[in-house]
């Protein structure tokens, strides 16, 4: 596969010492013309390499070219995390005749506070209060074609909310904010179809996240697709490598089977 590391922004904005960068992973047989767009989870303090590069060369090692953006955390503060996530998919849409990519057919994918970003951007359509350079890249459009959500962050409050998460992107705005960047709360017609995975036994971040999505998004006519595994702790990801050196292995094999059911859902829906 081709890597290849482009600046996410030529005029950063927002207050910054540090420089947004979107990886390009692109198969060297492609078996698609769709992209994923990735957004490591951490909490919006920090992103995991497995939930970032681990997801983008198993999705390249399937034909599928995938870029995993380094987006801006704590201490900064919403809405830089959603300019962001917004940045990536333009950039992504305006470079996609150039990397043979349908820029219709743009998924964004995120794990825990990553699959909260990933939902953000698929559903909250305002104005992000900060401006941003009115370059081409700003000219497409920031909404993308599907969603692809991994133990997701959905809820930042009790009862069943990440809390950390919350802090950590809204800051002095906590909890004031909250209803405003809830993605079971602000979903509408329109919002991008989805798939969605977690465990029951999830103890960072509560099966109700991913449920509670996931019937806002039948309610409203989003189409969606739900897997829960029974068991398995939080940050499993692709179940494989270091980051599970101490998890069940039979669990593990049972678990992995979401990234199986994720390639067949991409081509379900004409990816």
């Amino acid at each position: 596969m081709k890597i290849e590391v482009f600046d996410l922004w030529n005029k950063i904005p927002g207050v910054c010492d540090e420089k947004p960068v979107i990886t390009a992973y692109i198969p060297d047989k492609k078996t698609s013309n769709a992209a994923v767009v990735i957004f490591p989870g951490g909490g919006y303090h920090g992103r995991a390499p497995h939930e970032g590069k681990g997801y983008a060369e198993f999705l390249a090692q399937n034909g599928i070219s995938a870029f995993v953006v380094d987006y801006r955390v704590a201490p900064h503060e919403f809405p830089i995390e959603l300019l962001d996530a917004r940045r990536a998919v333009k950039f992504v849409r305006f470079n996609a005749e150039k990397l043979g990519i349908d820029k219709n057919k743009i998924a964004v994918m995120g794990s825990s506070a990553g699959g909260h970003l990933a939902a953000l951007v698929s559903t909250f359509t305002k104005d992000a209060l900060l401006e941003v350079e009115n370059d081409e890249i700003e000219s497409e459009n920031y909404l993308p074609d599907a969603q692809i959500l991994c133990y997701p962050v959905i809820e930042t409050v009790e009862p069943f909310g990440h809390i950390g998460s919350g802090k950590n992107l809204l800051g002095e705005n906590y909890p004031q904010m909250v209803p405003e960047v809830t993605p079971d709360e602000i979903a509408a017609e329109g919002t991008p179809q989805a798939f969605i995975w977690h465990t029951f036994e999830d103890g960072a971040v509560h099966i109700a996240n991913s449920l509670h999505y996931a019937e806002k998004l039948k309610k409203i006519g989003t189409p969606v697709e739900l897997h829960v595994f029974p068991d398995g702790r939080h940050g499993i990801g692709l179940c494989e490598g270091d980051v599970v050196a101490d998890c069940d292995k039979k669990m593990l094999k049972h678990n992995s089977q979401w990234s199986k059911l994720l390639l067949n859902w991409l081509k379900y829906i004409g990816f």
